[in-house]
Formats: structure tokens, C-alpha cells, sequence
């Protein structure tokens, strides 16, 4: 048996088990089954009042009316459950939802409101922990952690190195288990980092 929660297990039904010297089935009637039979039950007779709804409820017989209809719908009530939540509180998650105030993204009156939080851009950079370094390039000014064997490979600023757009320094990945003690590599501004291998034409 699969318990998601703590609260299943711990959550016991209230059931009436007898009332004075009757004893009702083995199973009990839960409480709420209870509750939902005398709301019903009230609901049925303020619409029986009513003059064009109260008809059909009216030709009905009495003891359809004032016993079965609302048995049965309590019972129905107390058994069903919507994504495991009993009736009432998923009637009462509806009711909100319908009557409560909606905001719709993806039109102009919702996008333009001042209240949206936008994140900020984020740059990720992967450390080379993962099964094989990514290939990626960077410029400076920043720091570069690395974690994985590589070897560095360091070129002088030149011209030929503007025209080739050949990054300053480059790591090459080596085989091997990752770095006892991550290194890191500091560039300055304007500096160029190129991780993986390295060809004029990349």
C-alpha cells in the first residue's frame, strides 16, 4: 500500500456506530454523510417551495423525495472524491474559482500591468562535473570554476588572433576522474575562454 502522507494515516473518519440501543451497520455511517443528507434534505425542501422548480419535486412521492433522492445523493457525495480531496472542499475550491477574480497571461491588459515580476538574466556556466566538458566561450571580466582535468592552452593578443578569433585561453579536456580541488580561472576584462577543442574555423 502506497501512503503519500503522514496525514492518511493518521486521519480518522468520524462514523456514528449506534444511536442509543440501534446499532447501525458494521461499517458506520461517517458524519459527514450525515451532514450532507440534512443540507440536501433542507436544500430539497426550499426548492419544492419554489413555484416553477418546486413542481417536479413535488409530483414526486414523498418518501422518494424527503428520503431516497436525498440518501442517495449524500452517500454519493461522501464516496466521490476529486483529485483526493473530499466533496465539500473541492465544491468549495469551485465555487472559488468561479466567483473569484481571473487574470489572464498572454494579453495585452494582464502583460502590461507594472505588478508582473520579471526575472533578471542569468548566466549559467557548466564546471565540467558532468561525463564530458561542454563546449562553450566566455568573455571577461569574471571568474570560471573548473572541476574536471583539462589543460590549458594560452595564446598572446595579436592581430592574427583578432582576425582567427582565436580565444586567448583555451581548456582542453583530458580523460580522467574529476579534480581533487576544483580550480579557479580568473579573466580579465575583454579577456576570451574557449572550453573543448579549438579550431581556426570554431
Amino acid at each position: 500500500m502506497e501512503i503519500r502522507s503522514y496525514r492518511a494515516v493518521f486521519h480518522l473518519e468520524r462514523r456514528i456506530y449506534r444511536v442509543d440501543r440501534l446499532r447501525l451497520n458494521p461499517g458506520g455511517v461517517p458524519v459527514r454523510g450525515v451532514v450532507w443528507f440534512l443540507a440536501l434534505l433542507a436544500a430539497i425542501a426550499l426548492a419544492s417551495a419554489l413555484p416553477l422548480l418546486g413542481a417536479p419535486l413535488r409530483a414526486l412521492p414523498w418518501f422518494l423525495r424527503e428520503l431516497a433522492l436525498p440518501c442517495a445523493a449524500a452517500a454519493l457525495l461522501t464516496v466521490v472524491r476529486v483529485e483526493g480531496r473530499p466533496s465539500h472542499l473541492a465544491a468549495r475550491s469551485l465555487l472559488l474559482l468561479a466567483v473569484g477574480r481571473h487574470h489572464l497571461r498572454g494579453c495585452g491588459a494582464a502583460c502590461a500591468s507594472r505588478r508582473m515580476w520579471r526575472p533578471t538574466e542569468l548566466l549559467l556556466l557548466p564546471d565540467g562535473s558532468d561525463a564530458a566538458m561542454r563546449r562553450l566561450r566566455y568573455s571577461g571580466p569574471g571568474a570560471v570554476l573548473v572541476g574536471a582535468p583539462h589543460r590549458r592552452v594560452e595564446w598572446r593578443n595579436g592581430p592574427l588572433c583578432v582576425l582567427l578569433r582565436r580565444p586567448q585561453l583555451a581548456l582542453l579536456p583530458l580523460p580522467g576522474p574529476p579534480l581533487r580541488r576544483e580550480q579557479v580561472v580568473e579573466l580579465q576584462e575583454g579577456a576570451r575562454l574557449r572550453v573543448g577543442a579549438w579550431s581556426a574555423r570554431s
